[in-house]
This record gives C-alpha cells, sequence and structure tokens, in this order.
C-alpha cells in the first residue's frame, strides 16, 4: 500500500472517532453537529466526498488520456462523481428508501442492496473485455457498497434495539468502513489512471504506463529556465 494511503486512511478514522465521542459525550449541538459521523455536511462525509470526488476527477482525466479505456474510465468517474454528491450532504437516498421501506432495517437493506449491485454489476459488464485495474477498483467499490448498505442496516437495527449508544457504535463501524473504502478506491483509481504518482518508479512497468497521468517534475537548477 502506498504512503498515502495510510494517511488518508488515519485522517480518516481519526475523524470518524471524533464523532464516536462527540456524540457519546453528548458535546454542544452545533460542535456535534460539525464533527458528526454522517450529519450531512459534517468533517467526516466530507471528508469521504472529496476522496470520491478526487477519485471522479482522476478517473476523467485518465479516461482523456486512454483512449482504448475511455468507457471504463469515464463510468468510474461517474460512479465516484454519484457517490461524491451524494455523501457530501445529499439525504435524497435516505428520503426515497424511507418512504419505500419505512423504518425497517430489512426491508430498507433488501430495497438498497439490488441497487448497489446493480451500480456495480453495470462497471463489472463495461470491462468484462479486460483484466487491468478491474478486480481492485471493483473490490473497493464492492467494500464501500457494502459498508454504506449492508452496515448501514445494521446501524439502524442497532440503535432501535440497544439505543442511542449501541447506534453510536455500530455507525462508528459503518462509517469508518465506507471512509477506508474510499481511501482504497481513491488510491486504486489513482494505480489506474496515475501509477507514477503513488507507486514507486520500479513498480510502473506496463504499457499503458507511458499514458498515464504524472506531476511535473522541474530538476535543481531548471527552475529559471521553466520560468522564461
Amino acid at each position: 500500500m502506498p504512503t498515502v494511503a495510510f494517511v488518508l486512511a488515519g485522517i480518516a478514522v481519526t475523524l470518524e472517532l471524533v464523532g464516536y465521542l462527540t456524540r457519546v459525550t453528548g458535546a454542544a449541538p452545533s460542535l456535534a453537529r460539525t464533527l458528526s459521523m454522517d450529519a450531512p455536511f459534517s468533517l467526516a462525509r466530507l471528508f469521504v466526498a472529496g476522496l470520491f470526488a478526487a477519485a471522479a476527477v482522476a478517473a476523467g482525466l485518465g479516461a482523456g488520456r486512454m483512449p482504448g479505456r475511455r468507457t471504463w474510465w469515464t463510468a468510474v468517474a461517474v460512479i465516484a462523481a454519484g457517490i461524491a454528491t451524494v455523501k457530501a450532504g445529499g439525504d435524497v437516498h435516505v428520503t426515497f428508501v424511507r418512504a419505500v421501506a419505512g423504518s425497517d432495517p430489512l426491508r430498507g437493506l433488501l430495497f438498497s442492496a439490488p441497487l448497489a449491485l446493480a451500480a456495480v454489476g453495470w462497471l463489472w459488464w463495461l470491462s468484462r473485455h479486460e483484466r487491468r485495474d478491474r478486480r481492485r477498483v471493483l473490490s473497493c467499490l464492492g467494500a464501500y457498497a457494502f459498508a454504506s448498505v449492508v452496515l448501514s442496516a445494521v446501524s439502524a437495527f442497532a440503535a432501535q434495539q440497544w439505543g442511542a449508544r449501541g447506534g453510536a457504535a455500530a455507525t462508528f463501524v459503518e462509517e469508518s468502513g465506507e471512509a477506508l473504502a474510499g481511501v482504497a478506491f481513491l488510491v486504486a483509481v489513482l494505480i489506474g489512471v496515475a501509477p507514477r504518482l503513488v507507486l514507486p518508479a520500479g513498480w510502473t512497468r506496463r504499457t499503458d504506463d507511458a499514458h498515464s497521468l504524472e506531476l511535473p517534475v522541474v530538476q535543481p537548477g531548471r527552475a529559471a529556465e521553466t520560468g522564461r
């Protein structure tokens, strides 16, 4: 795993832990909402949304640089952008699920699971003729779907059965799972479209790496020439 993955994972878990502590200790409402694990536009949710937004941008740029894989990376960008939008603060999906399934976690799971499987299945179908990056990206996306759908239902059940503290603990597991899956997804996308940004130089030996994204590197002593 690249170093950046460990750094992002540490930030993600820290934000979720702070959100959990503010909930169980009864922090002031304004602070609790800002630091919440799952409140719209809280720091934790914005961080996860930022991971998927960055993945969407990277996948979109990769689609422009790799003509033979444009459909695949465009689809990844669309899925990532949709997740980022919903995760940041949208509650349309929650309202819709509640309208269909009510407050029953099992009914909500039975309704949401096919939608998540359909999204992952769509990407699987688009990548049926290739193997590169397919398993990595789809595995991370599947992990996020599991956390956001299955663990979400577990959180709702825990809140009903064991009260606020039980619900808070289950929500911490759920949101941490989503955040870590988001980190893994971003790294998976970067390995696919910009491997030289996240992997050691000796690891990029694939033919398409010549078309991948990379940051410009200015050699020492060339700054003056660059500015001319």
